[in-house]
């Protein structure tokens, strides 16, 4: 099984270790009020600045290693995901987007291409 680690958890329990070149961002939020006038200036209302965005990426995963995964998001609307600043490790209440994954192998459980995106609140 691919090995865990304590960069990234999800309610206290780690994450598998993701593929290379993770993607990381942050984004505004902004109020139903943000509109463009007729002129097609943008007048921005901000309800929150930064809000992070963490991608994840898997090329392949056995059953037992997505089996895991998939357990650690198992009937959670939100969860506490501990990840790290560059500097401290923080906390933040996030949920997983949208996930996918092809099954590669049916006879022998090999998947490939999981990924979803864990989302701040």
């Amino acid at each position: 099984m691919r090995k865990t680690t304590d960069l990234f958890l999800i309610d206290g329990q780690p994450m598998l270790a993701p593929d290379e070149n993770m993607q990381v961002s942050r984004e505004d939020i902004e109020t139903v009020d943000s509109l463009r006038d007729e002129s097609g200036f943008l007048h921005r209302f901000v309800a929150r600045q930064g809000v992070g965005k963490w991608a994840f990426s898997y090329g392949h995963l056995s059953q037992q290693e997505y089996d895991y995964m998939e357990s650690l998001f198992a009937g959670k609307a939100s969860f506490v995901f501990t990840h790290s600043d560059g500097e401290n490790s923080v906390q933040t209440i996030a949920y997983r987007s949208k996930h996918s994954i092809v099954l590669h192998r049916a006879n022998d459980g090999q998947f490939q291409d999981y990924q979803f995106s864990i989302i701040a609140c």
